[in-house]
């Protein structure tokens, strides 16, 4: 396939979501979990460095920022809780 043909099917796609509307729950579901988890991200990074005085570094992956994410700081807490006590 060549790189038109594609291009041309995603603009049409992407009409076809304009003419037709998306469905407003789903979306707004996809954009609520994308904000929690960029948060997430957010409050890790903060904790890495502000937590570097004491030796705490708690992994950036999925599992993290989703627990980060969707908990909040109650979850970073425990993420941290976990690193020093837990795992030595």
């Amino acid at each position: 396939m060549s790189s038109t043909v594609v291009i041309t099917i995603m603009v049409a796609l992407i009409v076809l979501l304009l003419i037709v509307g998306a469905p407003a729950k789903p979306m707004r579901f996809i954009a609520h979990s994308t904000v929690k988890l960029g948060i997430g991200v957010l409050f890790l990074f903060f904790a890495n460095v502000f937590g570097g005085a004491i030796g705490l570094h708690i992994p950036i992956n999925l599992f993290t920022t989703i627990v980060s994410g969707f908990l909040g700081l109650f979850g970073v807490a425990s993420l941290a809780a976990i690193q020093l006590f837990i795992i030595p």
